[in-house]
């Protein structure tokens, strides 16, 4: 299993660029894993957030192989919690067959193209987080996921 996460935009401010890579690098202990930062759209004051939604997703589609599994990270996305992520990335590993792909979006969202491609939509919280706090949690949250499914002491239940 593969594994690879994107993202549009540089995460700023920097205490959480380091914490994204913090739990990138620990994650890389349990898998294949690739991270990648899609530059952002070029805005100007005629640009729609709508419009801004549908060229990012463009962009990432662009990315995403037919048999992907794509995960988007959505406020409105079905709820998950760390065991249940945890069983879901277990299931994938145990198949072979699956390379997830998870995408956080831009402040504004996902277009409609890139929802209709997706396998699954997550929600991390009923809180919303910008989607800079969303990736570090994401991160902690996956590497997370790796420590129950090998049984390790990071996750206290």
């Amino acid at each position: 299993m593969r594994i690879k996460v994107l993202v549009i935009g540089k995460t700023v401010p920097s205490f959480m660029a380091d914490g994204v890579e913090e739990y990138w690098g620990r994650v890389r202990h349990y898998c294949s894993f690739d991270y990648e930062v899609l530059p952002d759209v070029k805005r100007s004051p005629s640009l729609t957030a709508e419009k801004l939604c549908e060229m990012e997703s463009d962009a990432f589609l662009k990315r995403i192989k037919p048999t992907d599994f794509l995960v988007l990270l959505d406020e409105r996305g079905v709820l998950q919690d760390s065991m249940k992520m945890a069983q879901s990335v277990g299931q994938w590993m145990n198949s072979g067959a699956v390379n997830p792909v998870f995408i956080i979006g831009g402040a504004y969202g996902f277009g409609d193209g890139l929802r209709k491609r997706a396998n699954a939509l997550w929600s991390l919280s009923p809180l919303t987080f910008s989607h800079q706090l969303a990736r570090l949690v994401f991160a902690e949250q996956l590497y997370r996921a790796f420590t129950i499914i090998r049984g390790e002491p990071y996750h206290h239940k």
